[in-house]
């Protein structure tokens, strides 16, 4: 069982639009963590699954619980193993009545754990993957937001929309994002100390275009960093971004679930 304070708000209305239940330590008690995560008004959550064998456990996720949905596809880390075959197999699991979104695809240029040149090609691939599904995409980029950006535009447009999740980019790189009709969403990293670059971002951001997510296990909030994350702690950066935007803690809820029920279409 993991550590969590519950900050019980059940008037709230909250969407975690990005969470791994699928990997340890949530998935040893998912039942208990979903519990805790509807004590706290968390009405739905998103787990991605970020290679076959991932995906197939977030499906199984998605399939005991009436609130979870899932998002597929091969994470930048994961690329060294996505053979075209292998990609073809994640397109049919995203046919699964309970996968709203392709993702979280992309360049990750901070852990390089697949060579740069096959994260570029991979996620090219699935780019046009997620197109031809006419789903959201989800999109993983770190260190590497201009050359990611670049390819999102030779690609675009992506009538489904997508989101750019975990955001950590600059200005320049939210405007983009933005032009090209993407949501950002935003993490627990939102109250961390250090990160007055992307509270100014969050400050400024158009109200239909906001997402806010756990990406648990990892980046627990304030006053819980350095704890195991899992939805119920999204509160956390929900009242952090309605701090910055100087709203309710209903407000945001209520904006950003909408949005997330609107590109996903969840059926909540």
């Amino acid at each position: 069982m993991t550590n969590c304070t519950v900050d019980r708000t059940p008037s709230l209305r909250l969407v975690d639009s990005h969470a791994h239940l699928e990997l340890e330590p949530l998935i040893n008690d998912s039942a208990t963590v979903m519990q805790r995560a509807t004590a706290a008004g968390v009405i739905a959550v998103i787990t991605v699954g970020i290679d076959l064998a991932d995906a197939q456990a977030a499906l199984k996720i998605a399939e005991t619980f009436d609130n979870v949905f899932a998002a597929v596809g091969f994470h930048p880390h994961n690329a060294k193993d996505a053979t075209g075959s292998l990609i073809h197999e994640m397109e049919r699991a995203a046919a699964h009545p309970k996968v709203v979104a392709y993702g979280e695809i992309g360049l990750d240029f901070f852990r390089n754990l697949s060579p740069q040149s096959i994260q570029r090609s991979v996620f090219n691939e699935q780019l046009h993957v997620a197109k031809a599904l006419d789903k959201p995409v989800v999109i993983h980029l770190r260190n590497a937001y201009e050359e990611g950006l670049d390819m999102i535009e030779k690609v675009a447009p992506f009538p489904a929309g997508g989101v750019v999740h975990c955001f950590s980019g600059n200005e320049k790189d939210a405007a983009r994002a933005l032009d090209l009709g993407f949501h950002l969403s935003i993490p627990g990293t939102v109250t961390y100390r250090k990160s007055d670059k992307l509270r100014s971002i969050v400050k400024d951001l158009p109200p239909d275009r906001i997402l806010i997510e756990t990406d648990c296990p990892f980046l627990s909030p304030e006053p819980l960093r350095g704890k195991t994350n899992e939805p119920a702690h999204i509160v956390h950066t929900a009242r952090e971004v309605a701090r910055i935007r100087q709203v309710s803690l209903e407000e945001i809820a209520e904006i950003t679930t909408q949005n997330a029920v609107r590109l996903f279409g969840l059926p909540l």
